[in-house]
């Protein structure tokens, strides 16, 4: 059943979603042409889905069995098959109009079985795997949603996506402590001489703010290499890579509080969001 947007139209159940808990991707799809829109929010809605598995169930096994069932419902949607459910249906005819990888959702979903441990990665490496598996992934099919399949845009998907999620993981730091989760690879809490106890206890150090920064020049080092491609890259492909200049936003922001991650600061609205896409959008950059 469409639902009242606010925009003067309406949206469907995964647009309404889409709009509610992921205010950033929304306003990235609501600058993709009318045709293309509802492709990225049935994606976005299926992402959704997936990345609240944790936050859903009480203990790791639940979890499983969650995303076992994700698992289940996109082997229906290639076997054509789809099961009946608000965000299930809608993906399967994306599917089947876009053609959109398979390989892509199983990464996805294998992905995010890692934030059902509550163990820290061991190396940087292994969280920048995560942040392609989650993030990078989503975007390749948004780029096929929006009929681009070309070797640079993929690649700048890829870098916009790992920085992204590096970004959100500080972003969102505070809030995985209280769950008892940790994402700041052991490799960072070593080399930087973090005391683990403040950092579960949310108290700002030092060390902390430290190893917070080198995640964040990893983040704008990714988004530097994704801007190196501009040249390549069509314009229809935006939509999709906007995330870029979000990042940008968040990484200036953490730049101010000293990289301090529990900083009330950072959790403040952002304003303007809308108008600064659409500028990014009107001179075709990212």
């Amino acid at each position: 059943m469409p639902t009242d947007s606010g925009f003067g139209r309406d949206l469907t159940y995964c647009g309404s979603e889409v709009r509610q808990y992921d205010p950033d991707r929304f306003a990235t799809a609501m600058l993709a042409p009318q045709a293309s829109r509802e492709g990225l929010f049935n994606l976005y809605a299926f992402n959704l889905e997936v990345a609240k598995t944790r936050e859903s169930v009480s203990e790791p096994m639940l979890g499983e069995i969650r995303l076992q069932w994700w698992r289940e419902a996109i082997d229906g949607i290639y076997d054509g098959s789809p099961r009946r459910h608000e965000v299930v249906l809608p993906l399967a005819k994306l599917v089947t109009e876009r053609g959109l990888t398979r390989q892509h959702f199983d990464v996805l979903i294998d992905a995010r079985a890692r934030d059902l441990s509550e163990d820290a990665p061991e190396s940087l490496y292994a969280l920048l795997q995560y942040a392609e598996g989650t993030s990078a992934t989503l975007i390749w099919l948004a780029l096929e949603a929006l009929g681009i399949r070309s070797n640079p845009a993929s690649e700048a998907a890829r870098h916009v996506g790992i920085a992204w999620a590096l970004t959100g993981l500080v972003r969102a730091m505070p809030f995985h402590l209280s769950q008892r989760r940790l994402y700041l690879p052991e490799e960072l809490i070593g080399r930087h001489g973090i005391v683990r106890r403040n950092l579960m206890e949310l108290r700002p150090e030092p060390a902390i703010a430290s190893a917070v920064e080198e995640i964040a020049a990893l983040a704008r080092e990714h988004l530097e290499k994704a801007r190196a491609l501009k040249g390549d890259i069509p314009q229809a492909a935006l939509p999709a890579l906007l995330l870029a200049p979000l990042a940008d936003m968040h990484l200036r922001r953490l730049t101010k509080v000293g990289y301090d991650p529990f900083d009330a600061r950072l959790t403040l609205p952002s304003r303007f969001v809308g108008i600064r896409l659409a500028m990014k959008m009107m001179t075709g950059r990212y």
